[in-house]
């Protein structure tokens, strides 16, 4: 029986790996980040200790204390919060203070760099939820006009180059127009501020980054994807198979089929 860390952020994805590592008969060794991660993984987990977002040295002495030296960082951090008034530690303002600049991969590198340090190897985020990984194809909804075939392909396009430069992986558009790019705000926003802007119709195309690190910031989706889509009456969320991690599946699925919202997914390199 090995002992699995599990570097924690919100949502569901890291109550799913958890479940997994536990099936799979191993345990779950938690670091959450405390007011963000589901207190409901304490249910789930072997071990669950929070402690507060910047607090480095405190999250590896964790992982020493219960001699982890294999972890899975999953669940959102908001980006955002670099801005907000956090006590980073000694660790963290050296590591921050490092880099040449504050992009996401910038920082999950040189965190991942420390984890190492310590002889704490992180696998990719996805190693227990491969059966969550699409397969191309329509998975639910209409089949797909020539119209808006065309505007995926042209959103794929800019969507890889967007997520290449580390600002987001995710694009809205209709008629080969750009309505919405994601930033720091995150996917949900990027949706509410295009369903606003393009209102009926538009086209989300969310993607991988060209030379993803499967270790972190893999693209997720889940039912409050589809549900803020039916919200802003979003015709079409396409995402790249083998590459976009599908929370609670059905769920998401069937709220498209009932809105009328066409989910496919393409393969990497033929949009």
């Amino acid at each position: 029986m090995k002992k699995i860390g599990i570097i924690a952020g919100s949502g569901r994805f890291p109550l799913l790996v958890a479940e997994e590592i536990k099936k799979s008969g191993d345990q779950a060794i938690v670091v959450g980040i405390q007011e963000e991660t589901d207190p409901g993984l304490g249910k789930i987990a072997d071990k669950m200790t929070l402690v507060p977002l910047g607090q480095l040295q405190k999250l590896i002495d964790a992982f020493h204390e219960e001699q982890v030296s294999t972890a899975i960082m999953v669940g959102r951090v908001k980006h955002s919060h670099l801005f907000a008034n956090l006590n980073f530690d000694w660790r963290a303002i050296k590591l921050l203070g490092s880099l040449a600049n504050k992009k996401t991969d910038s920082i999950l590198g040189a965190v991942a760099a420390e984890f190492s340090k310590e002889n704490i190897t992180l696998l990719p985020s996805h190693i227990y939820l491969k059966h969550l990984l699409p397969k191309p194809g329509i998975l639910a909804g209409p089949k797909l006009s020539k119209t808006e075939k065309a505007d995926i392909e042209f959103g794929h396009g800019i969507a890889k180059h967007i997520a290449g430069l580390d600002i987001g992986q995710t694009v809205v558009v209709k008629d080969k127009a750009v309505i919405a790019v994601e930033a720091m705000e995150g996917t949900d926003e990027c949706i509410r501020r295009a369903a606003a802007l393009g209102r009926e119709g538009t086209i989300i195309v969310k993607v991988a980054k060209p030379n993803q690190d499967w270790r972190f910031d893999l693209p997720v989706i889940g039912p409050r994807t589809t549900r803020l889509m039916a919200e802003g009456k979003v015709r079409v969320l396409a995402i790249e198979a083998g590459a976009t991690i599908m929370i609670d599946r059905d769920e998401l699925l069937e709220i498209a089929e009932k809105n009328g919202i066409t989910v496919m997914a393409f393969e990497a390199d033929k949009k």
